[in-house]
């Protein structure tokens, strides 16, 4: 095994380094004989942090990348080096309970994902990476609740819609003190335009396309000590909506339908890859090419089953082009999908068999109906309205299978909103099929304001809306056996930084009701 000197300098080292002294002791380390090399590195290796994800009963899966030069590539030679992680019962990491090596390899940019397993249910774990002299910080992370038992209490958040040009991610830091057993990021963890001068904070160069450009936009947002925070004090459970590929991308189209969909699958396969290497997700969410299986099911006891679903890689495109618009004739075709085939059979198949006492689908745009404009005559063509076919087909199995305690995630709007699901949109008394949170922006459209008269026209046009709310934030819950309860946690000001937190709204769902009551 050889040994190498990182980072990112080594590759560069010009003559006034070695004549300076400055590379001396770089110019000592003999050259790499071999694919994998003996780390000694400069400089941080862990500037990206640590994470963990999708837990279960008996284990979590654990993630870093190494990136000692994080927004240039990563700074990393094309070599494979070894890792150590060790997990413990406490936050000092004395009582370690496993420990083990890991290869962090330059095809996944030198990403790691340890699927840890033979833990106890329904804990708290501490954990760390090492390689070379370097440690990494400390991270927590918690199991699942054992198959099988009715925990008394899980709590989590909804988080998504992170925007590093638009505002600081002062609601992560938040999240974090809160210390949940895990978050669900429902998407647009990064976004893929260019630099804009008079934002808040600036992206790192062009709209992006190639895979180094996904990995140093992820590296960019992953540089901000409140997301990492985050991710350090909980397992995030991560979807994808269309930001991390394209603006309202639909499976093999891109959003002007301008780029031939050879040449979007190319662009499509590079941010799936990074999405990958970035997230604390296992190894069956390894992208193949232009295609990733990301929806999966966790259960967390008999308390709740969470269908995480893809609401983008399988949709036929928005009928009517991108915007809010009118409905026009191709919203009507039968054959429209927004999960696909495979998806929804997978949906109804484990939703018609769950013993859960709270079934959830934690996905990315809104299901229940939206009336907008100033008459209630227009859609958003990005949003299950589009595609009614499908819209009525899940309704049409919760109403029929009445799977319990129906519960829906969403992101995507920049705004938290509280709906129900209902079996006649037209008829405010009728039945509700399930309660739909929707969560705001972490930081994505700037600071919030004021917006009542926008509340009230919705809530006319809308009467099964319970709640709306243009403020960024995060939604929190605590579910127990009996109730599910929202909170709705915002941040005043995005544009300033350590801004205060505050609690705008709670809501309540008793079980076997599908109503959602303000507390």
């Amino acid at each position: 095994m050889s040994q190498l000197i990182y980072p990112y300098f080594l590759h560069r080292m010009v003559r006034r380094d070695l004549l300076a002294g400055l590379g001396s002791f770089i110019a000592s380390a003999p050259l790499a004989t071999s694919s994998m090399a003996q780390a000694v590195f400069a400089r941080d290796p862990f500037t990206l942090g640590v994470a963990s994800g999708d837990p279960l009963p008996d284990g979590v899966v654990l993630w870093t990348r190494l990136a000692p030069e994080p927004l240039h590539g990563g700074g990393m030679p094309m070599a494979r080096v070894e890792l150590g992680w060790e997990i413990a019962r406490d936050a000092r990491m004395r009582d370690v309970v496993q420990r083990g090596k890991a290869m962090a390899r330059p095809e996944l940019g030198h990403a790691v994902h340890v699927e840890v397993g033979g833990l106890e249910p329904a804990r708290e774990y501490w954990y760390r990476f090492r390689v070379g002299t370097e440690a990494s910080p400390i991270g927590r992370t918690m199991t699942a609740p054992a198959r099988g038992t009715l925990p008394d209490r899980v709590r989590f958040a909804l988080v998504g819609c992170n925007h590093y040009e638009a505002g600081y991610f002062t609601a992560y830091r938040h999240m974090a003190a809160e210390r949940p057993d895990f978050a669900f990021h429902s998407g647009d963890y990064i976004y893929e335009g260019r630099e804009i001068a008079d934002r808040v904070r600036r992206h790192n160069g062009d709209e992006i396309y190639t895979l180094v450009d996904y990995r140093n936009r992820y590296a960019l947002y992953k540089s901000d000590p409140d997301l990492r925070a985050a991710h350090a004090a909980t397992p995030f459970v991560a979807s994808f909506d269309d930001h991390e590929v394209e603006n309202n991308w639909a499976g093999a189209q891109s959003e002007d339908d301008d780029v031939p969909p050879e040449l979007f699958l190319l662009r499509r396969a590079a941010a799936f890859q990074a999405w990958y290497e970035h997230m604390p997700v296992r190894r069956a969410q390894l992208p193949r090419g232009p295609d990733i299986t990301s929806y999966r099911r966790l259960e967390f006891g008999d308390l709740i089953s969470l269908n995480v679903l893809d609401t983008r890689q399988y949709r036929t495109d928005q009928p009517c082009g991108d915007g809010i618009k009118p409905v026009c004739e191709a919203v009507n075709d039968p054959r429209a999908t927004m999960l696909g085939d495979q998806q929804e059979r997978w949906l109804f198949e484990g939703l018609g068999a769950s013993r859960a006492r709270w079934n959830v689908l934690a996905q990315q745009v809104m299901i229940a109906k939206r009336r907008l404009g100033p008459a209630g005559d227009l859609i958003s063509m990005d949003k299950w309205d589009a595609y009614p076919a499908a819209q009525r087909r899940l309704h049409a199995f919760l109403a029929d299978r009445r799977p319990a305690n129906p519960i829906v995630l969403t992101g995507d709007v920049h705004n938290a909103w509280v709906g129900e699901l209902k079996t006649d949109y037209e008829r405010p008394e009728s039945t509700s099929l399930g309660v739909e949170f929707t969560g705001s922006s972490i930081s994505t459209t700037g600071d919030g304001r004021d917006r009542r008269a926008d509340y009230d026209a919705v809530m006319r046009h809308n009467p099964h809306f319970k709640f709306f709310n243009d403020h960024r934030g995060y939604t929190s819950f605590e579910v127990t056996p009996d109730r599910w309860t929202a909170h709705h946690r915002i941040v005043e000001r995005v544009s300033v930084p350590g801004q205060p937190l505050a609690n705008r709204q709670s809501f309540v769902v008793e079980a076997g009701k599908s109503a959602a009551l303000e507390i």
